[in-house]
């Protein structure tokens, strides 16, 4: 029904109306103080890139964040990561991911990209207090902010904002009657805008998820995508239909497709009785790494990497390197 309203396909959204105008008038003024010097924000030591987004939903925002952080860790760079780790319910904060951090504690996605990268990942809901946390404990040459576009207690460098390249920006109004956190005309205002999937404009850098194999999560063992048949496909991500659609483009499909809320928290026995004995159940990586401590012989995942076209996002490398003075 969601995705009805902010699409416009249903005129639902025009009852929300009133609540998107209030949305949008505080952003603005939330904005604005910030602009005006009424509020403070932190600037930190090291140069900040973040990576955001203008809609509510998956738009390929932590894949983007992985392959920058692996690009800029080719470059010979020491970048760290923090985020707001949403789902995740620390006992204090700022925490600081290690081997032993769970998704409970720091959420799913910092989880992911901390098993992906091997950079320092801190989670907080004041970012400055994760990006001190960090700088306290490791040398680090730039700042990655998962997420936080419209932070703006936290001062940055670079913009980089994600698109999906399907979807839009949907029916172009603010939450909760469309899918906006900001407007679109902030789009003149970021660094770099990468779509992914759909077309890329002549100012976007044209984003793609590729997918290689499935892996299976009791031990690590590798397939082909198509050769997990039968099976059942789930996902609890921003927008699952972008993941059973990947399954489909590689040779897979699915007896069911299930569909749970961005963050869900699974248990054994929710996730067992989703298959029979013969069938596998096949799950994006964001949610293995909440299943992986109770995970059974026929589930599986399938990573994603993000592929960005070459020429400009080389310039976006470039940039962000020469931002950078390392320590």
């Amino acid at each position: 029904m969601i995705e009805r309203i902010w699409s416009g396909r249903s005129p639902l959204y025009l009852l929300l109306l009133p609540l998107s105008l209030l949305y949008g008038i505080v952003s603005c003024f939330i904005r604005l103080t910030y602009q005006r010097g009424w509020r403070k924000s932190w600037r930190a030591p090291v140069p900040v890139v973040v990576v955001g987004n203008l809609t509510a939903g998956g738009n390929g925002k932590t894949p983007v964040v992985i392959w920058l952080v692996q690009a800029l860790q080719q470059q010979g760079l020491r970048p760290g990561v923090v985020s707001r780790g949403y789902g995740g319910k620390a006992e204090r904060y700022p925490l600081l991911l290690d081997a032993s951090t769970t998704t409970d504690t720091a959420g799913d996605e910092p989880v992911l990209i901390f098993q992906r990268t091997g950079a320092p990942v801190a989670v907080a809901p004041q970012r400055s207090a994760a990006v001190q946390a960090l700088l306290a404990e490791h040398a680090l040459d730039v700042i990655i902010t998962d997420d936080g576009l419209q932070h703006y207690a936290l001062q940055r460098d670079i913009e980089i904002v994600v698109i999906d390249g399907v979807r839009r920006f949907g029916n172009g109004w603010w939450l909760p009657a469309g899918p906006m956190r900001e407007r679109a005309d902030r789009l003149a205002e970021v660094d770099a805008i990468i779509v992914n999937g759909g077309e890329a404009a002549g100012n976007e850098i044209a984003m793609s998820l590729a997918v290689s194999h499935a892996v299976n999560l009791l031990d690590g063992t590798t397939r082909a995508v198509s050769a997990l048949a039968p099976a059942v496909a789930m996902a609890g991500i921003g927008h699952p239909p972008r993941f059973f659609t990947t399954l489909r483009n590689h040779g897979l499909t699915p007896q069911a497709e299930i569909a749970f809320a961005d963050h869900h928290a699974y248990d054994e026995a929710e996730l067992a009785a989703l298959t029979s004995e013969d069938q596998m159940l096949v799950m994006t990586e964001k949610d293995a790494v909440k299943c992986r401590h109770f995970a059974r012989a026929n589930w599986w995942y399938v990573p994603v990497d993000a592929q960005l076209s070459e020429a400009p996002s080389s310039a976006l490398i470039s940039a962000i390197v020469k931002r950078c003075h390392p320590h």
